[in-house]
């Protein structure tokens, strides 16, 4: 990897270039820098307002509504976080090394905690409608409710738990060889460096190798929480697609309702993993030609740099729209597909009840 000498506050520094660019890509560092921002600031107003509303209306404590709660406090640490890293960005900070290499550990425990949430809350919506199903089903049984609660709590105390023990060794070893002093100027505190870690003037070489270890290994926990939580995501919406579609055909008609919530539930199924990946897609690029490719393309190491400034950061906005107030939206699509579904033939009326009862299934576990 080459290194580069960078103008910083009227002096030279001797700094590590995050994308071996033969380049000063200093100008894309500053824009990385205002877009990160910028990007954070959005996504703490996103994640706050949830917050707000679920804390100002006194839902936290729904079962529907708890693990979108945890998810955005999640997002909104996140982004204080970031928001933290663009301001210490080129700040002439004493021990601003271990800072940021601690910062961006900090942030990695938050953004893979997000990914369990997300997973977690995912997993409310499917078992609440499958709790509907076995209950309009005559099949419902309280132990099985009982056991979906456990197994949410659990997943709500291992979603906060587990990023930090991955994290421990990170944290722990990191700092008792100083891997610190490895961190790349100016860009060290920017959102998930990439850079692979070598040896500043200074630095003890016998802890390189220890540190290019941690360096992996933080990258390996990012990439394998991320398709996990992506896969789990997927197989939950398409489950919960069909198992609203076993519901309706088990009740021997298919009318406008029952099609209006098929049509949300597609709707998620599409909606859930592609904001998801939209996210989180550039980022993972990154890491994966980071440690695959280092040495390959720079403008394009640049281009997935500014997209994950621009994604990534605003996680909480992006939750807050996808699976907070889009909610509304969804219902209000429903309501406006079917509204007539009352009225058009005596069979439809005869059934009120039963649409009642199919609105709730596909809706009751909105927030």
């Amino acid at each position: 990897m080459q290194k580069h000498i960078f103008p910083n506050e009227g002096q030279y520094i001797d700094i590590v270039n995050l994308t071996a660019l033969s380049h000063d890509w200093t100008g894309v560092y500053d824009a990385v820098r205002w877009i990160q921002l910028v990007m954070a600031i959005l996504s703490i107003v996103g994640s706050g307002s949830i917050i707000a509303y679920a804390a100002l209306q006194n839902l936290i404590r729904t079962p529907e509504v708890r693990p979108l709660f945890y998810l955005s406090v999640t997002d909104l640490l996140l982004g204080v976080s970031w928001l933290v890293g663009a301001v210490l960005y080129r700040e002439p900070v004493s021990s601003q090394n271990a800072v940021c290499y601690n910062l961006q550990s900090v942030g990695q425990i938050f953004y893979v905690s997000s990914f369990f949430y997300t997973v977690n809350y995912t997993w409310v919506l499917y078992t609440g409608l499958l709790e509907k199903y076995h209950r309009n089903m005559n099949a419902f049984s309280p132990l099985y409710s009982d056991k979906a609660y456990r197994i949410s709590r659990i997943a709500t105390v291992l979603s906060s738990v587990a990023p930090l023990l991955l994290m421990a060794p990170v944290f722990g070893v990191g700092n008792a060889c100083e891997c610190y002093r490895n961190v790349s100027q100016p860009y060290k505190c920017l959102l998930m460096h990439t850079g692979e870690p070598e040896p500043a003037s200074g630095s003890r070489e016998a802890s390189a190798p220890v540190c290019h270890v941690m360096h992996y290994y933080s990258i390996g926990v990012f990439l394998l929480a991320f398709l996990l939580a992506l896969t789990g995501i997927v197989v939950l919406m398409v489950k919960a697609r069909s198992l609203y579609k076993r519901f309706v055909n088990s009740s021997g008609f298919l009318g406008d309702q029952q099609w209006a919530n098929i049509s949300v539930l597609e709707r998620r199924v599409v909606l859930y993993p592609a904001a998801f990946f939209l996210c989180w897609g550039p980022a993972v690029l990154l890491a994966i030609l980071k440690l695959f490719n280092p040495s390959g393309r720079p403008e394009l190491f640049v281009t997935l740099y500014i997209l994950q400034a621009l994604t990534s950061a605003s996680q909480g906005l992006l939750n807050c729209f996808v699976y907070g107030w889009t909610q509304r939206l969804f219902r209000f699509m429903k309501k406006s597909t079917s509204r007539d579904a009352d009225t058009q033939t005596p069979l439809l009326r005869a059934q009120k009840k039963s649409y009642a009862a199919l609105v709730s299934t596909a809706t009751g576990t909105s927030s």
